[in-house]
Formats: C-alpha cells, sequence, structure tokens
C-alpha cells in the first residue's frame, strides 16, 4: 500500500480578493501560477502546515478556515488538498519559491497561468468571494 503525501495550498483571501503566487522554482513550473502552500510534514496536521507553509513563504500568519472539496493529484504520490485561510497579520512577500504575487477579485482569475491542478480549488474560492461579498453584477456559477 503506498501513502500519499499531501501538499496543501491556501486559498488567502483579503477585502474580497484571492492571492496569486508565481512560481520561481523547480524550472518546470517557474513562471506560472498557484495557491501558496507546501508539503504536510510528518506529524503535522494539513491544517498546521499550511500556517507554517504562508509564514515560511510569504511571511504572513493566518488563520485557516475550511477545506475546499476535492484532492487533486500533483504527481505520483503527492495529492493537493485546498483550504481557506485569512491574513491574520504580515504582508504578503515572495520570500521562497515564488518571485511575484498578486491579488486577484472574482473575475481576474483568467489573467494569471494557473497551474492546472490548482485551477478548480481557483474556481471554488472565487465562487466562495463572490457569494459572500454579494459583489454586483458578477454571478457565481
Amino acid at each position: 500500500m503506498t501513502t500519499e503525501r499531501v501538499v496543501v495550498g491556501g486559498a488567502v483571501c483579503q477585502g474580497g480578493r484571492l492571492l496569486a503566487a508565481r512560481r520561481s522554482a523547480p524550472p518546470a513550473l517557474a513562471g506560472r501560477w498557484e495557491l501558496p502552500g507546501g508539503k504536510v510534514e510528518d506529524g503535522e496536521t494539513p491544517e498546521r502546515a499550511l500556517a507554517r507553509e504562508l509564514r515560511e513563504e510569504l511571511g504572513v500568519e493566518v488563520v485557516v478556515g475550511e477545506r475546499i472539496p476535492g484532492e487533486w493529484v500533483l504527481r505520483p504520490g503527492y495529492v493537493l488538498q485546498v483550504w481557506t485561510a485569512r491574513l491574520v497579520s504580515g504582508e504578503p512577500q515572495p520570500l521562497q519559491d515564488h518571485d511575484e504575487l498578486r491579488w486577484l477579485l472574482p473575475g481576474e482569475e483568467s489573467q494569471v497561468d494557473w497551474l492546472d491542478q490548482d485551477r478548480p480549488a481557483v474556481a471554488e474560492a472565487m465562487r466562495r468571494l463572490v457569494a459572500t461579498a454579494g459583489i454586483p453584477g458578477v454571478r457565481s456559477a
């Protein structure tokens, strides 16, 4: 039996916007956009791992919220799980593995080239932003 390693991603939201992070490494992923996060370490819960990874990668403290339904294969042995997260302190900076960050409003998510595995979670995060913000002229699907 093989155990899949969980990689956590954070749908970090603030002010009705979603944070996107552009990869700088590894070379195969450089230039593509993702929800920031990383691998869950042994003995760590996914929620704790996400808070740690966002602290290390972006220099922020977050409160981890709900898990976005679904699980996406990244490569053999690795699956992506995504949680919502709310900024508590700090201004996100691309400290590790990223060279640019961008805040996107609902409807702007197609402005960046997302990693394929992140696309379903990004779509759901945007649906939730629209639902909670009640943005006029934007309907949730």
